[in-house]
């Protein structure tokens, strides 16, 4: 999250409880895959992390056997160019004759915001002049990349950079404008808001990231929607915008896709797939079984 701006992404940054216990994430990654399945149709889904960094070893195993098997890669969007993302940004959250972020904030929220932006590196300006979510977005990634974590180790520029090298058919659930778009509809207090909670949370944001990263890679998927849903609670509107609407429509673009025969390898990020309202639970309700697999489905010790 190619840079990417995915919602759950940034969201699930924040919803991590900075009081977990942090691990270093193992090297040697097992994430947990799921397959649905009926007599002509496969679909493989794959929680995602969006960034990481490029000692981690996680394209193996079952994860790779699924994504081999399979003749089409889905992720949450097909990213855009540099420039088209630029564009769109611009389009979206641009503002260069209205109220600056600083000045939409209450005074010691704007100390806070300027504080952290000093600490993180992270210019004024332009930023100022963008609107509350994409500043929140801008702060969320700082500090992660500038620890190593990259968007071009991320899991989906892996899968597909090797659904390109495969001559797989590469499709996204979303567009790179809907994607913007659920932030840039958002109330203006509602983007003020995720602004200071990406703030307060930045201190911990390491360590709680961290944490998220060992569930993932320990295929802990319970541990992920604990820790997702306890912060998810207190923020209801936000999560209902960025994480379970999200989930119920591509349960139903899946529960579509098994009506046509084929094998799909759906990627989205980790937290879509963990805890209450997952997409599995929307699935389970329109009739749709997940099973997690493992190595011995594809024959692999």
């Amino acid at each position: 999250m190619h840079k990417t701006l995915s919602a759950v992404f940034a969201f699930g940054l924040l919803a991590l409880t900075a009081c977990a216990r942090a691990e270093h994430p193992p090297r040697n990654a097992d994430p947990a895959v799921w397959v649905v399945r009926d007599a002509d149709t496969t679909i493989y889904l794959f929680g995602t992390v969006h960034i990481l960094k490029p000692d981690v070893v996680w394209f193996d195993d079952e994860v790779k056997a699924a994504f081999d098997r399979s003749d089409e890669l889905v992720t949450e969007m097909v990213a855009p160019s540099p420039a088209e993302m630029a564009g769109l940004v611009a389009q979206l959250a641009y503002n260069p004759d209205g109220p600056t972020v600083s000045e939409q904030l209450a005074p010691a929220d704007r100390d806070r915001f300027l504080a952290a932006l000093k600490r993180e590196g992270v210019a004024q300006e332009p930023l100022d002049h963008f609107d509350p979510w994409l500043a929140g977005i801008q702060l969320s990634v700082a500090p992660l990349d500038r620890l190593g974590y990259k968007a071009d180790s991320g899991a989906e520029t892996v899968l597909e950079r090797a659904a390109k090298a495969q001559g797989k058919r590469i499709s996204g659930l979303e567009t790179p404008a809907q994607q913007l778009g659920y932030f840039d509809a958002m109330p203006k207090r509602l983007q003020i808001a995720f602004l200071n909670d990406t703030v307060s949370e930045l201190p911990g944001l390491e360590k709680s990231f961290r944490t998220l990263l060992v569930s993932w890679s320990r295929g802990k998927t319970e541990a992920i929607g604990r820790e997702m849903n306890g912060s998810l609670e207190k923020t209801p509107e936000l999560a209902g915008i960025l994480l379970y609407q999200r989930n119920e429509r591509w349960a139903q673009w899946i529960a579509q896709r098994m009506a046509q025969p084929g094998t799909v390898f759906v990627a989205v990020g980790a937290g879509h797939l963990a805890g209450k309202g997952s997409v599995q639970e929307d699935l389970a309700k329109r009739g749709f079984s997940a099973r997690r697999i493992s190595k011995r489905d594809f024959g692999l010790k």
